[in-house]
């Protein structure tokens, strides 16, 4: 992500979500923050999907991940996600963690499919509606049974 693409980003922002980040957050995110790590993901040259990421020693940290609501449903937030696991592990983190809906049953299947577990929830965690949020944790990154797990998703990806 560069501060150019904060615009479509806002928008695909402010359509998935009921609370918003400020657009100040995120140039904040890409000039100040050196623990964080922010990704599009475009059709041609439009933004459609976008994701972030802090990586924090061996830990790591989803901080946010959206799809375009009109381009849902075609593997956007897989790539990206694919990519915030990839900087994860490049950056040496062992562990990885995101908080998720509890609604969200297509952003759940997704998460387990990249082996996210449910570790505990947090009651009444989103602001807008008190939702509460499954709070979900992958690794060992670094071990050969997770690369190799990891390797065959990729290709599974690649060649769909």
């Amino acid at each position: 992500m560069a501060p150019d693409d904060i615009s479509a980003v806002a928008q695909i922002e402010r359509a998935s979500f009921a609370t918003v980040w400020p657009t100040n957050a995120f140039y904040n995110e890409l000039r100040t923050n050196k623990l964080a790590h922010y990704f599009v993901g475009r059709l041609g040259s439009r933004v459609v999907a976008y994701g972030g990421i802090w990586v924090i020693l061996e830990d790591s940290h989803v901080t946010t991940l959206a799809v375009d609501p009109r381009y849902r449903g075609r593997r956007f937030g897989e790539a990206v996600l694919l990519r915030l696991i990839d900087e994860a592990i490049e950056r040496g983190a062992a562990w990885i963690t995101l908080e998720v809906r509890e609604s969200n049953a297509v952003a759940q299947q997704l998460y387990r499919k990249y082996g996210f577990t449910t570790v505990t929830m947090r009651t009444g965690y989103y602001s807008d509606d008190n939702e509460s949020a499954l709070i979900m944790w992958a690794g060992s990154l670094k071990s050969e049974l997770y690369r190799n797990r990891l390797r065959v998703l990729r290709e599974r990806f690649e060649t769909a």
